[in-house]
């Protein structure tokens, strides 16, 4: 039988990836249920093409607005303050594809994993904020954690050449983002625009500058340290600006590991959803009758300090990955509404990561208050004017 998907974030851009993948897998692979969080027609064009049992919208406003009577009959809208955990938690559905961006996503997973379910999550600050929480439920109440991140499914791919105590260490490969030959005097001045030019990749606005300031390298770092329980020593980042490999594994024995791919999230969406099989799909395959050039370099982290940030939230855990995460989030839409430079998204987040006492949580609440503490100083912080001399 097909296995029926629930999609949190039907409508970005790893959602519609993953709606092309089911519809050319159509015999493998149906959607039960597709949530948006505003986008209400595209929602509706969504479910009239897939005809999901549900569908919801995560926005209260935009859901007061929804008429269910757009949707094709056998589509139900869901309402209700527990609307996402219902549609996870759901005997029916078979995976969760967690496609939303930011903090939003962490109480569906949190509601999939404690029902045991298999969980392809796309959304990475689910694993910065709560990431050893999240791991440890999912090995009590046997959930399946699957990645579809690009640089996360390389590695777990790689990974099945060797045993975890045979890797030496992972190495992440970033493109460098639009800025990736430009000085920190240059991108003191950065605008929006110049910031969402990605060379090779094609994502929401939030991802791509998360991509130029080099923090979405650095929010992987610390989900690689839990989703794969690999110290922070042995994760390494290099640039690799063709995107082609997205990341490798290198083994005691001097062996490394990659896999190369045109930058294309279909694949690494299709093998979370097909996991372990793989099967032809819809994604873009290489083409070997033309020269291809693969460079690496080192990552400088005196020009992305974001790196460093990475590293130290690795380290110190708890609470800490819930208020980069979060002071990232406000300090990536301060920059989009011009409040902030563009070299000041990372200086937001080590002032507010500073002021932080990191705390050891319990539960999914301490994380969320250590969240909300971490927007609010984010929202409040101004940059210190530099002394003339």
């Amino acid at each position: 039988m097909a296995r029926r998907i629930a999609i949190l974030g039907a409508t970005g851009s790893i959602g519609t990836n993953a709606l092309e993948v089911i519809d050319q897998l159509s015999d493998r692979l149906c959607v039960d249920s597709l949530t948006a969080h505003r986008s209400w027609s595209r929602l509706v064009e969504q479910a009239w093409r897939f005809r999901p049992r549900f569908v919801t919208l995560t926005d209260l406003d935009a859901l007061r607005k929804a008429n269910p009577a757009q949707l094709p009959p056998e589509t139900r809208l869901v309402d209700g303050p527990d609307r996402i955990e219902q549609l996870v938690t759901a005997p029916e559905v078979d995976i969760v594809l967690v496609a939303v961006v930011g903090a939003a996503g962490l109480k569906g997973t949190w509601a999939a994993v404690q029902q045991g379910k298999t969980i392809a999550i796309a959304n990475k600050e689910t694993l910065v904020l709560a990431g050893p929480l999240i791991v440890a439920t999912a090995q009590q109440c046997g959930a399946t954690l699957l990645p579809v991140d690009s640089e996360h499914s390389a590695i777990f791919q790689a990974l099945q050449a060797g045993t975890r105590e045979q890797v030496l260490r992972v190495v992440l490969t970033a493109s460098g983002g639009p800025f990736r030959t430009w000085s920190t005097e240059e991108m003191e001045n950065a605008t929006l625009e110049q910031a969402l030019q990605h060379p090779t990749w094609r994502m929401g606005p939030k991802i791509t500058v998360d991509s130029a300031t080099m923090m979405n390298k650095a929010l992987e770092i610390i989900e690689a340290r839990w989703l794969f329980g690999f110290r922070p020593d042995q994760i390494h980042v290099v640039i690799h600006p063709q995107s082609i490999v997205h990341s490798m594994v290198e083994f005691t024995d001097g062996s490394v590991i990659a896999q190369l791919s045109p930058p294309d999230m279909k694949l690494p969406i299709q093998y979370a959803l097909c996991y372990p099989e793989r099967l032809p799909g819809p994604a873009r395959r290489m083409d070997w009758s033309v020269s291809h050039r693969l460079e690496f370099e080192p990552a400088d982290p005196d020009r992305f300090p974001a790196l460093e940030l990475g590293y130290r939230v690795a380290e110190l855990g708890g609470t800490s990955g819930a208020v980069l995460n979060a002071a990232n989030e406000v300090a990536v839409d301060r920059f989009a509404r011009g409040e902030i430079g563009f070299l000041d998204i990372v200086r937001l987040c080590e002032a507010v990561l500073e002021a932080h006492e990191v705390r050891q949580p319990n539960s999914l609440e301490e994380l969320l208050e250590a969240d909300r503490w971490a927007r609010q100083q984010a929202t409040r912080w101004r940059r210190r004017p530099q002394l003339r001399r």
